[in-house]
């Protein structure tokens, strides 16, 4: 089934306090995931809450990276969305569950640009060793 992109819905929990509230820690490790990742970068903006909380996008050509953190309960919710076969979204996914010292993590792929119909068959649950290549 052809698709157009991939899309990583990413759960990390277990994750420090320190790390999920640092705002400049947060970007620096989604700009690392993009370059990981092979994607190109093409802007970023983040927001710091009060009395805590980061949420921040990394635009790539490819699509986007993109976190909302909750430090309290230990938790983030990060995307990564990429299009074509130039990056390789995988490997930002792995790198951001190391980064944010996640104790357990979960992840859904979701293929996206499904235009026969099939959108019902685009979800599957994958493994980090699974290939980067284009499916």
């Amino acid at each position: 089934m052809e698709n157009l992109g991939c899309h990583y819905l990413l759960e990390v929990s277990g994750c420090p306090y320190s790390k999920l509230n640092d705002t400049e820690y947060v970007e620096k490790s989604l700009l690392e995931a993009a370059k990981r990742a092979g994607a190109t970068v093409v802007t970023s903006t983040f927001h710091t809450f009060n009395p805590h909380g980061v949420s921040g996008v990394i635009v790539i050509a490819e699509s986007h990276i993109a976190i909302h953190t909750w430090p309290e309960k230990g938790y983030a919710a990060i995307d990564v969305f990429t299009c074509g076969t130039a990056a390789c979204p995988e490997k930002a996914v792995e790198y951001c569950t190391e980064a944010f010292g996640a104790k357990t993590h979960t992840f859904v792929k979701v293929k996206r640009g499904i235009f026969d119909g099939r959108s019902k068959d685009a979800s599957c649950f994958l493994s980090f060793e699974e290939s980067c290549a284009p499916t």
